[in-house]
């Protein structure tokens, strides 16, 4: 088989026509080219309604059909009435436009004529052009026809006679494999999306295949009426519009036009049949009108027996099955099924209307239907509806409700099956596919759903949005020293605070892990925005009560504003991310707007991690030594080993720029193992050749320190190997690691002790003000910050701090190094306060190892005896 694809509207009936195709698909404007004598015939209707529409610019709060007049449009083709013009036509006409009071130009199918004002309306399919007009923010109004009730059917399928005739068969077939393949891309518009783009043709993207499956929906109604269904009234109801317009003479007779696919029952050869059967009837009937008297009390009795029959069945069917009275509503009669799930007696259902029983905003949907019920528009009808049972619960029904015969009021046959079970795990599945199951919040899917639908709002609106990104500062703390469970609690009661911040109207979602998002649609003002800010920030401030414990957080929130700061979703979030950080980076616990500058920033760092990940194998990671000098002697005991990184095309790069990188991509572990190697090399080296005592010390990230896998055992064996000893390394850590320490922490604190390696606290005195952990833990030594040691002078309250911790570390047995030592009078002071040991430019700035390699020998007389 092969799809050929129409070139326009009346493409498909000249190719049939012609038999260079067998079967086509086109506009209710079959029916004229039938009744103009083309033997063509309607297989099956797809849609029960017609897609096309007038869409215009839209022109003011009150929009009117009329505010056409006079202007430019694009309605079907100007040399062939018989695309779209005809029910649009139809449309005009009957809201009182004449078609000589529009300045029509030849449709060129491109939306773009209406958005940039080449023409003011066109005709369209609502099933496409207005996903488009959405993308590009372009405010529109549609006027239906059906509006006027011009109810036309759409997408037909049809064939011609000459096929009927010749393959009665086929035509059977091709028509019901059709109306299956139809039923199937309804129930599965995702696969079938995917299926048009591999296969077929890529000229639309995925959005807007499924943008217009589901705008399909409420045209073919695959749930309420059977695919390929046509009724014959419907067409004269078309036929008629076609009269009004000129097209068609009244009364027009379309015999043939419609396929009937019950083969055997054309209804003339029917009547004929009928006919003669009916006068052999009569001569029958005249030959044994004795027996027939005989006969009748054994069809009374087989009546009689047939509606017992009926009876049992209908009281033991497994489905709910009532008669219902189609005008009044009222059940005429149930069987035992259908009262145990509407939850009520048989004789009070009898006594009550459907609408009575059912949930009351199901109940103008199924009269609507009803009434096309008893005005014969349709046979019958399926839907999900809900029952209300006495005691307010509710149930989910479906239903099917098929016309039944009758004298004299119409009546409807009403069988239901319970589905709430199958609602119930519906919604718990769409529940648990769009909320967060900790918190209720949307979760990112959902959170991503509302906002694609509030910027395609805010672009027909003119309206801004404001995205907040918010992130729990130190919840990772609380984690660790209060449990999980207890930061599920504070996660719970924080996205309550943050919701009591904010609008009914605004949504607040949780990505994950303590992130949290808040929209803010319709902004009036964007000043509002900092007071909502500032009101999360205030109330997350606020202690948190878990348990018998109480945690104290912070919030850091990044800000981007739609579409001052991006026109797409990506860039939005990636801005709202950045702006976040850049409000942790300056110190946490405040909001941050993003600006083109932080973009900036987040590229340059992209960059530079993907520069730092390849530094390694480039060899462009450097170690620089500084020489620690003993004080009271002069002598240099020990070097500290920094790290430097030469980069081939911006130079050095700062430690303090890219040490956080590292940190945060991971890279801190492996730079960390090429450090400690690096440096168990010189130091192996210099105790050979310069000192047996010599020691190095090297800095160790929190991050670094903190990871689970491993431990010091890779260290320990590395050191075995060279034939060094612990205590050749000092291990330079912050206060920070030490301030209610994990489990973790102190196990590789006591690692380090059992091995001999010797653990200094960096950058002391600027960090935490509890000193409990000095006696808890063993620390080797303290250095003092070179914030004290810039400005000491006698007297001075930087000399006086300087001399108390020099005395407290000394009344614990620690050793003492200052520091950013530049001057030989800061030198001195300290030395006079007994501090042991000094560090700075006074004695030497950081050297590549070989520099400080060639300084240690060629001064053998400053070296430790």
């Amino acid at each position: 088989m092969q799809i050929r694809e129409g070139t326009d509207g009346n493409e498909p009936e000249r190719a049939v026509l012609s038999g260079r195709s067998q079967y086509g698909v086109g506009s209710s404007s079959l029916l004229l080219a039938r009744m103009s004598g083309k033997p063509l015939v309607v297989l099956a209707v797809v849609f029960q309604h017609s897609p096309y529409a007038l869409a215009m610019r839209q022109t003011g709060p009150a929009p009117h059909i009329r505010s056409i007049v006079g202007k430019r449009v694009m309605i079907g083709s100007l040399t062939d009435e018989l695309t779209q013009a005809d029910e649009v036509m139809a449309y005009l006409k009957k809201e009182g436009i004449a078609t000589n009071s529009l300045i029509r130009v030849e449709h060129s199918f491109n939306p773009d004529d209406l958005v940039k004002g080449k023409v003011d309306a066109m005709s369209i399919f609502v099933t496409n052009e207005p996903d488009y007009l959405d993308r590009v923010g372009f405010p529109y109004d549609i006027y239906l026809p059906r509006a006027a009730g011009i109810d036309f059917y759409g997408d037909n399928l049809f064939t011609s006679e000459q096929e009927i005739n010749s393959h009665p068969a086929r035509v059977r077939a091709f028509r019901a494999a059709s109306m299956r393949g139809w039923q199937y891309a309804m129930n599965h518009q995702e696969e079938i999306a995917d299926l048009i783009l591999n296969k077929y043709t890529r000229r639309h993207d995925r959005t807007h295949l499924l943008y217009e499956a589901r705008q399909m929906v409420p045209l073919v109604q695959p749930v309420l009426v059977e695919i390929g269904y046509m009724n014959p009234e419907r067409w004269q109801h078309i036929a008629d519009i076609y009269a009004d317009l000129g097209m068609l003479p009244k009364d027009a007779s379309f015999n043939g036009f419609l396929y009937n696919a019950e083969p055997g029952s054309d209804l003339t050869w029917l009547y004929r049949v009928l006919g003669v059967a009916a006068s052999l009837l009569v001569i029958g009937a005249i030959i044994h009108f004795s027996l027939l008297t005989r006969e009748r009390s054994r069809a009374e009795e087989a009546i009689r027996k047939g509606e017992q029959r009926f009876r049992t069945m209908f009281e033991a069917a497994p489905m709910g099955i009532a008669l219902i009275d189609t005008v009044s509503g009222r059940f005429l009669d149930v069987n035992p099924r259908y009262a145990e799930i509407a939850g009520r007696p048989e004789s009070e259902i009898r006594a009550s209307r459907w609408m009575d029983i059912c949930h009351p905003e199901d109940v103008a949907p199924e009269q609507e239907k009803l009434n096309q019920l008893a005005a014969q528009q349709i046979s019958g009808f399926k839907l999900a509806m809900r029952l209300l049972r006495p005691d307010g619960r509710e149930v989910w029904v479906e239903a099917s409700l098929k016309a039944v015969a009758s004298e004299t009021t119409p009546h409807h046959l009403c069988m239901i099956e319970d589905i709430t079970d199958k609602k119930e795990s519906e919604a718990l599945i769409w529940q648990q596919a769009n909320f967060d199951p900790l918190t209720q919040l949307p979760n990112r899917r959902m959170f991503l759903d509302r906002l694609q639908h509030d910027v395609l709002k805010s672009r027909r609106d003119g309206t801004r949005i404001a995205i907040l990104f918010i992130d729990l500062d130190h919840f990772k703390e609380v984690n660790d020293t209060l449990g999980h469970h207890q930061g599920d609690v504070l996660l719970v009661d924080a996205a309550r605070r943050i919701g009591a911040c904010v609008r009914e109207t605004d949504t607040v979602a949780r990505l994950g892990g303590d992130e949290f998002t808040v929209i803010l649609p319709n902004l009036s003002e964007v000043d509002r925005v900092e007071s909502i800010a500032e009101h999360i920030i205030d109330s997350l401030r606020q202690p948190f009560q878990l348990g018998q414990e109480q945690a104290f957080v912070s919030a850091s929130i990044g800000i981007t504003v739609y579409p001052d700061d991006a026109a797409s979703i990506e860039d939005l979030l990636k801005h709202a991310d950045q702006a976040m950080y850049a409000a942790k980076g300056a110190g946490r616990n405040r909001f941050s707007y993003f600006t083109p500058a932080l973009q900036v920033a987040a590229l340059n760092r992209m960059r530079l991690t993907n520069d730092l990940r390849g530094a390694l194998k480039g060899e462009q990671l450097k170690l620089y030594f500084q020489p620690i000098v003993h004080l009271a002697t002069g002598k240099i005991h020990k070097a500290e080993a920094l790290l430097r990184w030469e980069h081939p095309q911006r130079g050095m790069v700062s430690p303090l720029e890219f040490i956080p990188l590292a940190e945060s991509s991971g890279l801190i572990v492996d730079i960390g193992e090429w450090v400690f190697h690096e440096t168990a090399c010189w130091v192996q080296r210099w105790r050979k050749e310069v000192h047996p005592d010599f020691q190095v010390s090297l800095n160790q990230s929190p991050l670094e320190f903190q990871r689970e896998r491993g431990g010091y055992e890779a260290w320990l064996k590395h050191l075995r190997q060279l034939g060094v000893p612990g205590q050749a390394v000092v291990v330079e850590i912050t206060e920070g690691l030490l301030l209610d320490a994990s489990a973790l922490v102190t196990d590789k604190l006591l690692q380090l002790r059992d091995a001999g390696i010797q653990v200094a606290l960096d950058d002391f005195g600027t960090g935490y003000s509890s000193l409990s952990y000095l006696k808890k833990f063993d620390i080797d030594y303290l250095k003092i910050d070179r914030s004290f040691t810039r400005n000491l002078a006698p007297d001075s309250s930087d000399m006086a701090l300087s001399d108390a911790i020099i005395v407290m570390a000394h009344k614990l047995d620690l050793s003492v190094i200052a520091e950013g030592v530049e001057t030989p009078e800061q030198r001195d002071l300290l030395a006079a306060a007994g501090c042991d040991y000094g560090q700075g430019y006074l004695f030497a700035r950081p050297l590549p190892a070989a520099d400080f390699d060639a300084m240690l020998k060629s001064q053998p007389q400053s070296i430790a005896a």
